[in-house]
């Protein structure tokens, strides 16, 4: 028993200090992030930002590489399966890392067993919207117009299974409201519907929410964070207008590959969560209409777990399934 117990602890010992070890020399070659969407987007742009601060900070190539498709399930499998060494990350989103496994058994990964959470990058929100002729003035009155018309509004949403077409899934159940899903291609396309009149509503993030309103196209009634935001001081979260528990936030975070050591995705948190002091990096992200948001990767996993279950839960209430 003393002999198997020696061992353990040499053995234990030598690991802790290859990890170690491991962590002290890393990264030696180029570190690519993969962006699971095509370039140019805010995800793209925020990517890659972090990566040129990455570069910076370790003296080593951090490069992005876009690999969109399947929503951003193909560029989230290819991580999941590469090999656990911190050489290739993912650039993740509430899409990515909730949304789609949500909603999908067939999506390849599951972002819980398969990811190590690393770092966190910012949060932001969404708002909903309606025409700026639609006869409900303010949230509580497009609530209560809601309920007096059931099954008569249509809600725009930017395709099956998309967080816009959860959020408003979770608007019918917390709300106790009856409407017409309809899916759109893309949240462009379902926001300039929402303008058309050819639906009556919609729910979609602020940076795509944002011009149409300030615009005068559309006319913003609520945010979907849990405090009021400082850029629209004057409109009301949801919970105040009415619906409780009702938040949805999307958040942007990187992670590596499960069983990556502890050490180089400490290394990587550390190093993100100081490029996210950037002033450059802050007036980036408040033109997203987001905050930075730091955190430790048990606090990030945690979030990922969560976000998981509660948009599982709603798609099942919903029948929703994209397989």
């Amino acid at each position: 028993m003393r002999l198997h117990a020696l061992t353990a602890a040499v053995i234990s010992a030598l690991i802790a200090t290859s990890s170690t070890g491991i962590a002290q020399n890393y990264p030696d070659r180029v570190v690519k992030i993969i962006v699971p969407a095509g370039p140019g987007g805010p995800t793209d742009v925020l990517a890659r930002l972090i990566a040129d601060r990455l570069s910076a900070s370790f003296g080593q190539s951090v490069i992005v590489e876009n690999r969109g498709g399947g929503g951003g399930a193909i560029g989230a499998k290819a991580v999941a399966n590469a090999d656990a060494d911190g050489y290739m990350l993912l650039f993740g989103n509430t899409a990515t890392l909730a949304n789609i496994p949500a909603v999908s058994a067939n999506a390849g990964y599951d972002p819980v067993k398969n990811f190590a959470a690393v770092a966190k990058v910012m949060d932001s929100y969404q708002m909903l919207a309606v025409r700026n002729e639609f006869p409900a003035r303010t949230a509580q009155e497009f609530l209560a117009y809601a309920k007096a018309n059931p099954g008569k509004l249509n809600y725009g949403a930017a395709g099956l299974g998309n967080l816009t077409n959860l959020s408003g899934e979770l608007l019918k159940l917390k709300a106790g409201i009856d409407f017409v899903s309809v899916q759109f291609k893309s949240g462009a396309e379902s926001l300039a519907a929402v303008a058309g009149d050819q639906v009556q509503f919609g729910i979609d993030n602020v940076t795509a929410v944002r011009p149409l309103a300030e615009g005068g196209t559309l006319r913003a009634l609520a945010v979907t964070s849990a405090a009021r935001q400082k850029d629209f001081p004057n409109l009301p979260t949801m919970i105040e207008a009415g619906v409780a528990d009702y938040v949805v936030t999307s958040f942007f975070g990187v992670v590596a590959p499960a069983g990556t050591p502890a050490p180089i995705v400490a290394k990587l948190n550390a190093a993100i969560n100081q490029a996210l002091q950037s002033d450059m990096l802050k007036s980036m992200l408040l033109k997203l209409g987001a905050e930075a948001a730091t955190a430790t990767p048990e606090q990030f996993g945690a979030q990922i777990a969560a976000e998981t279950k509660k948009w599982k839960d709603i798609a099942a209430a919903a029948k929703i399934t994209i397989d």
